[in-house]
């Protein structure tokens, strides 16, 4: 559990701008428990993977979820999850989650150089922060889309990085979550 200090610096980098939505990408298979509290909080919230899913399907499966400052389910990932790769956060100016979940679902499946369809699992914070450097300029522009900045754990979950794209260029940020 991230001590409420760094909980409340993750939320001040998060939420930094009003007029931006924050997201949560998080991995059902990395997240046990994460259905209930789903339905115990009812954000605003879909799955990634199309279709009526089996039962264990469903639990492992990666969800986009809004997140709101100071909510339950926000306070909840961000206290219980950080530092235990649940996910990324996504930073947008795109209020509906239809359109994001369109965008993001794109991504989910890739093709190996042998021709075979693999899962992505870029919602995985220690796959996104390997995955982003990587990209050519045209990949960047294809998987920002409508994303301003994606924000996920380090390393060190004492620190935060911030992925942004602008002018052909990505940009990555380390962010402190101790001090001022």
């Amino acid at each position: 559990m991230a001590d409420e200090a760094v909980v409340q610096k993750l939320s001040q980098h998060l939420f930094s701008v009003p007029e931006r939505k924050v997201y949560a990408l998080l991995d059902g298979a990395s997240v046990k428990g994460m259905l209930g509290k789903l339905a115990q909080c009812r954000p605003d919230s879909d799955c990634l993977y199309r279709g009526q899913l089996e039962p264990d399907m469903a639990e492992v499966a990666p969800y986009l979820v809004l997140l709101e400052r100071g909510a339950a389910f926000t306070q909840w990932v961000l206290g219980e999850g950080w530092g235990k790769h649940w996910g990324v956060f996504i930073i947008t100016r795109e209020h509906r989650l239809a359109m994001l979940r369109a965008h993001f679902r794109r991504f989910t499946m890739v093709r190996s150089p042998e021709g075979k369809n693999l899962l992505f699992r870029f919602y995985d914070p220690r796959v996104l922060r390997t995955f982003l450097p990587s990209c050519t300029q045209r990949e960047l522009r294809d998987f920002f889309g409508p994303v301003v900045a994606y924000a996920l754990e380090d390393d060190d979950p004492g620190r935060m990085l911030r992925f942004t794209f602008g002018r052909g260029a990505l940009r990555r940020e380390e962010l402190g979550l101790q001090g001022n």
